[in-house]
């Protein structure tokens, strides 16, 4: 599978759809998508975030999958996802592995934390869906992730942690 994912793209303008194979993607603005979530109540929009993250973990963690099922290197994967994070407009992305068994990423202009700007808590719901599918695949075993600085609580970048053993 190419790492070019924009050339990957079809554009059927007479259905309306833009596909990578199987898969329908959008194009919205991050400000209207995350300006649902800003309007939410505490509460509501913790949930609301929590349940984008299991979203994205479900069905992100699907094209993740197929990039491993091509080569099945961990290396390989974690590129593949980093050549097309930018690609998607999800800022960029750089993994770091560790030996206790930590998968590591800083993401530059998160188009989430972007898109609601300033917040007394993380709000890149998304990336932490996406990196504990990632991990998940990476150690073969369920893995959790959490974002442990935001772009939109002050950070300069967005930082974020996952492993079977984070809790």
């Amino acid at each position: 599978m190419s790492a070019d994912f924009k050339h990957r793209l079809s554009f059927d303008l007479a259905h309306g759809e833009l596909r990578d194979g199987d898969t329908r993607y959008l194009i919205m603005r991050a400000d209207s998508l995350m300006g649902l979530f800003k309007r939410l109540p505490e509460p509501v929009r913790i949930d609301a975030l929590k349940a984008f993250a299991a979203s994205v973990a479900e069905y992100g963690g699907r094209s993740a999958a197929r990039y491993t099922a091509e080569d099945g290197d961990a290396r390989y994967l974690l590129a593949t996802i980093a050549a097309n994070a930018p690609q998607l407009g999800w800022g960029v992305w750089h993994f770091s592995l560790t030996e206790a068994r930590e998968l590591q990423l800083e993401v530059k202009n998160s188009p989430f934390a972007h898109g609601y700007g300033a917040s007394p808590e993380a709000v890149c719901a998304p990336i932490v869906g996406m990196l504990s599918a990632v991990a998940s695949i990476i150690y073969d075993a369920p893995a959790q992730a959490e974002e442990i600085v935001c772009a939109s609580t002050g950070g300069a970048v967005c930082r974020f942690r996952a492993g079977p053993d984070i809790r």
